[in-house]
């Protein structure tokens, strides 16, 4: 049976990462959060992303506040430019802690179903 603990153990991992969600639920974010990915170690400057966009550049710097303010990327000023690196790591170990969480709350409902069966 599925205690009430886990239950609410699930509710607060999934309430912290609502924030994410909501951040990564913009299909042109998500592929900002990919070509920063891509440009790896060096990091990638508005520029550079506006160059493979169809968005101008105030709408891009829009997004990248958002994934700036989620955490999910991180600014590095070099010289007059700032040069975007992804930085998702913590939020990755929430989400991990989500999916373990929910993967208990199922074999629970399974072992229940099996329960009942027998």
């Amino acid at each position: 049976m599925i205690t009430i603990e886990e239950l609410h153990k699930t509710r607060e991992i999934l309430h912290s990462l609502l924030p994410l969600f909501i951040a990564l639920g913009d299909e042109f974010r998500q592929q900002l959060l990919l070509d920063i990915a891509a440009a790896g170690e060096k990091g990638i400057n508005v520029t550079d992303l506006a160059d493979s966009a169809r968005l101008s550049r105030p709408a891009i710097s829009h997004h990248l506040k958002v994934l700036k303010d989620m955490g999910l990327i991180t600014p590095q000023k070099t010289g007059t430019q700032i040069f975007y690196k992804i930085s998702i790591h913590k939020d990755l170990e929430k989400l991990s802690a989500f999916i373990n969480s929910i993967k208990t709350v199922i074999e629970s409902i399974k072992n229940e179903n099996s329960e009942e069966k027998n």
